[in-house]
């Protein structure tokens, strides 16, 4: 914790083990014993291994500091956050070997699937995989290229429409009407998207590869995504043949997806190594490889904060809403901008690290700047030029001076001071200054002081500020918290019949003295919970391993009236069936 960024140190949650109940417990240990059977045979060879690996046990809960000390040997550590992040904060986090894990844990309701980050989802799908150096590599670089990547404001408010939803969707406390609300607010801004940002493309990325990827031959192919590897009903559907299933290739940042439904197609890539092949495939064409009009012309369109560098190194950071450029540079994606101009609160830095007096605080209205070589100097990067050239020039601290620039800019005032970092030339600062083209002015002596930012090309755009630590609080940095509940009495009631299920199978009772107890706490439970099927087949499994002669007709009963309670709860029939069918295995 001590090691991360001051930033990103506010998503992190205390796991607070205490919190989970004995339901939360079983859920737990249904969805893990489920899904060790069936993946044991389907996902990709490495996840029982990783189960292993990790210290995640099927019988409880895991605590992620746990699995924090199993990943430290893969070069990985694991966190606790709750519910949803900030993609931003969650890539950054990724990109630091830092797994994010929800803390929180999906009710008995949503037992196959959660739209919510949980506990099964992370550490049961993400973390396993962990162990296989070559998708740990993958992941690793995906979050370096996710955290460049351009997002705009509707991805925000994607985001937190996605988010609101899922919490929605699992808080039993909320109403038909709120979640209708909410699935209607989704619903319109997915309708007004526009044109999908880097940032969404990446999203796809994820979704078709970690998230819900497959691997090996496109007709056998083996589970590794997390979202598949979380939820067995999933994992069984996407192997069935309603399912397409297509060679991987970048293309599939063009196939939309829907969290809240199974989906139609998935894609299959040969190898881990397959992965970071399509990453950089895609890489290719994002604004930081990129750069120039291209790279620039992505940041004005997405109306977000984002980041230009300069050949001098030099990093700009705003919302981009023009620049002008040289017209003698006729190739098609042009580096040589005369011209910029951000809006809202803007930060000049130097290798991630912001310039002294150069923040927000300094340019909380936006920044401009003319760019480019100065008419004394032409073709040169003035970012080389020594004080003794600049001297020559006419530009010396403390004095008055006029500079153009040959793009025809010219800017006149106070020269206050000249910013370098080492021999490289970075910034001009100016008092009582005008900056004038052209017959239009630019800039007012009554503005205050003129930073002049030195450079030839802009050579990356990226998405966010340089320094992000500085900046401050963005919109799409918000650090939200899932609330703890409070149990009702008939809540506490329920807590408590589970808590009595797993002293009674972590105890010592064999034969009729373990029958005796379970035939009356399953009849209670079943008297006062109808609707839950639970801890019944927690019931019948102990009596089947334990307790087998002399109650067959005890033993019938309980899976009469769970196959009865399956015929009449589709949703729930493959999970109830799944348990029976384990049911004579502890």
């Amino acid at each position: 914790m001590k090691a991360l960024p001051q930033h990103l140190r506010k998503y992190i949650v205390e796991q607070d083990y205490g919190k989970y109940t004995p339901v939360d417990h079983a859920v737990w240990r249904f969805i893990l014993r489920q899904l060790r059977a069936y993946l044991g045979q389907h996902a990709h060879e490495v996840y029982l291994q990783g189960l292993k690996e990790t210290g995640i046990d099927v019988e409880r809960i895991p605590q992620i500091e746990t699995i924090s000390e199993h990943l430290e040997k893969f070069g990985w550590r694991a966190l606790p956050v709750s519910g949803f992040i900030p993609p931003a904060a969650f890539m950054e986090l990724q990109s630091l070997g830092v797994l994010p894990i929800a803390s929180d844990m999906r009710s008995l309701e949503h037992l196959e699937y959660t739209p919510a980050p949980d506990i099964v989802h992370e550490a049961a799908g993400h973390a396993p995989i962990l162990v296989h150096p070559e998708f740990a590599e993958y992941l690793r670089q995906y979050a370096q290229v996710a955290r460049k990547a351009i997002l705009n404001r509707q991805d925000i408010k994607q985001y937190e429409a996605i988010r609101d939803l899922s919490d929605m969707k699992e808080n039993p406390a909320s109403t038909p009407a709120q979640i209708e609300a909410a699935t209607a607010r989704l619903n319109d801004v997915n309708a007004n998207m526009g044109e999908i940002s880097e940032a969404g493309e990446l999203s796809r990325m994820n979704w078709w590869t970690a998230e819900y990827g497959l691997i090996g031959e496109v007709a056998r192919p083996k589970i590794f995504g997390a979202g598949l590897l979380s939820s067995v009903g999933e994992s069984r559907w996407c192997l069935g043949p309603n399912v397409k299933r297509l060679p991987l290739t970048v293309d599939c940042i063009k196939q939309t997806y829907d969290i809240t439904e199974p989906q139609p197609q998935l894609f299959v890539a040969e190898d881990f190594q397959h992965l970071s092949r399509v990453l950089e495939e895609m890489a290719e064409n994002m604004a930081f490889r990129l750069g120039g009009r291209r790279g620039f012309e992505k940041a004005v369109k997405a109306a977000s904060v984002n980041t230009i560098e300069l050949n001098s190194g030099l990093q700009i950071s705003g919302q981009w809403t023009e620049a002008q450029w040289d017209d003698a540079d006729k190739s098609a994606n042009p580096r040589r901008a005369l011209f910029v101009k951000a809006v809202g609160p803007s930060q000049i830095s130097f290798a991630d690290s912001e310039l002294k007096n150069q923040g927000p605080a300094q340019h909380p209205e936006g920044f401009s700047t003319p760019l480019g070589a100065f008419a004394r100097f032409p073709g040169r990067c003035p970012s080389t030029l020594a004080d003794a050239e600049l001297a020559e020039a006419g530009l010396r601290a403390g004095h008055r001076a006029r500079l153009e620039l040959a793009s025809g800019f010219v800017v006149e005032g106070q020269l206050t001071k000249i910013i370098r970092d080492g021999d490289t030339l970075l910034l001009l600062s100016w008092s009582d200054c005008r900056v004038t083209h052209a017959g239009k002015t630019y800039f007012e002596p009554a503005w205050g002081t003129f930073d002049q930012a030195v450079g030839l090309e802009i050579v990356s755009v990226y998405g966010g500020p340089a320094d992000t630590a500085h900046y401050g609080e963005r919109d799409d940095f918000v650090a939200t918290r899932v609330p703890p509940r409070t149990p009702s009495e008939t809540e506490k009631l329920k807590y408590a019949h589970y808590q009595q299920m797993r002293d009674l199978r972590e105890g010592d009772l064999q034969g009729m003295a373990l029958a005796t107890k379970l035939e009356p706490l399953v009849t209670i439970h079943a008297r006062t919970f109808p609707n839950d099927w639970l801890l019944k087949l927690e019931g019948l499994e102990l009596i089947q391993t334990r307790a087998s002669e002399g109650t067959e007709s005890l033993q019938n009963a309980w899976k009469a009236d769970l196959e009865k309670f399956a015929a009449e709860n589709p949703a729930l029939a493959q999970s109830i069936r799944d348990g029976l069918a384990m049911a004579a295995v502890l």
